[in-house]
């Protein structure tokens, strides 16, 4: 929720103050009004095929992002006081105060050395996280990564991995040029009594399409909380019981 700006006092303005600003100045960067305008003709069509209220719900909110993309205009955006205009490229991590932000935890019995091996061999992440296609490594502590989007959509990005503790710690960030701006990190805590370890992921991320994006993605299904959460789940039973209980032939995890 945006909070209402605060009430100022009446005073003389400013010679700079009475320049009038203005109310549809282009505050979007290139990359992402190109996304907002193809994803929103998407959303459009794709609502309006559907002959339903929900359907015509979603073709507004289409337009909504078409028209940001084709004028480069976010209303969102200038009451947060953000501006992407002049930003080039993708950057390494996500801005403050931008994106999306997830944190959750598991407990698994396993040992933290383990874990820690499992998911450092960054092609198993696909056989747990669903909302990921493939994970190639390339060396040099760098990856390439293919995820699902809305829409039966693919979004791609290369990472690299920033800092590394064996059996406690892994965390990573997108490489400039990146369909998604995102930054991560997951961390394995050993648990006394042998109770298992606990294993915290810490995920933040911004779709070029901005924040407008991430609610039409929300409206399609695709919660990143609840994804996260559930990709730790069946990195639980994977870990725990060597499977998957809901997909077939799940291999015990390579490390």
């Amino acid at each position: 929720m945006i909070a209402s700006p605060a009430v100022r006092q009446e005073q003389s303005p400013t010679p700079q103050a009475r320049q009038p600003r203005p109310s549809a100045a282009i505050n979007v960067g290139p990359n992402e009004r190109l996304a907002s305008t193809l994803g929103g003709g998407m959303l459009g069509l794709y609502g309006l095929s559907r002959g339903s209220l929900g359907g015509l719900a979603l073709a507004a909110v289409g337009g909504a992002l078409a028209y940001r993309g084709l004028t480069g205009h976010c209303d969102v955006y200038q009451a947060l006081g953000i501006n992407t205009a002049g930003q080039r490229g993708a950057a390494t991590s996500v801005p403050a105060g931008q994106g999306i932000k997830v944190e959750k935890t598991i407990t698994i019995n396993r040992p933290a050395a383990e874990l820690f091996h499992c998911w450092r061999n960054l092609e198993n992440l696909p056989r747990f996280m669903r909302h990921l296609k493939t994970v190639q490594n390339e060396g040099h502590l760098r990856s390439h990564w293919v995820a699902q989007a809305p829409l039966g959509a693919t979004v791609a990005w290369d990472a690299e991995i920033i800092n590394e503790k064996p059996n406690e710690l892994i965390a990573w960030r997108s490489l400039e040029g990146s369909d998604v701006d995102s930054a991560g990190s997951v961390h394995f805590r050993p648990l006394s009594g042998g109770r298992g370890t606990e294993v915290e992921v810490v995920l933040k991320y911004n779709l070029r399409a901005g924040r407008l994006g991430a609610q039409v993605a929300k409206l399609l299904g695709e919660n990143p909380e609840q994804q996260i959460q559930e990709d730790l789940r069946c990195f639980k039973q994977l870990m725990e019981a060597g499977e998957i209980p809901t997909t077939r032939g799940q291999p015990a995890c390579q490390g």
